[in-house]
């Protein structure tokens, strides 16, 4: 799964692609932080995926952070984090 517009949060890459253990690819991972049951199977479903997305968007996992400056402003600033995520929304709709 990949965002096509700039989102600015702290588990997605610049490139748009979503980092979430059910979309990681299946088996145990190999640094040892997700179990295999957390990562993806063929059990998944469309709406197991999206609820998986929409909870991550609005409760970041920091430890296993895609974007590192989102991260840590999701930590130490929440305030400075969400207007710079606003901006990205906005720039993305062209405001």
């Amino acid at each position: 799964m990949r965002f096509l517009s700039d989102i600015f949060h702290p588990n997605i890459y610049a490139d748009g692609r979503v980092c979430i253990s059910i979309l990681h690819p299946p088996g145990d991972d190999p640094m040892g932080y997700e179990s295999a049951i957390e990562r993806w199977s063929p059990v998944q479903n469309v709406e197991k995926i999206l609820i998986s997305v929409m909870s991550m968007l609005a409760e970041p996992n920091c430890e296993s952070a895609a974007n590192v400056d989102a991260a840590k402003l999701w930590r130490d600033n929440r305030e400075q984090f969400l207007l710079r995520a606003k901006c990205s929304v906005k720039a993305s709709l062209n405001l």
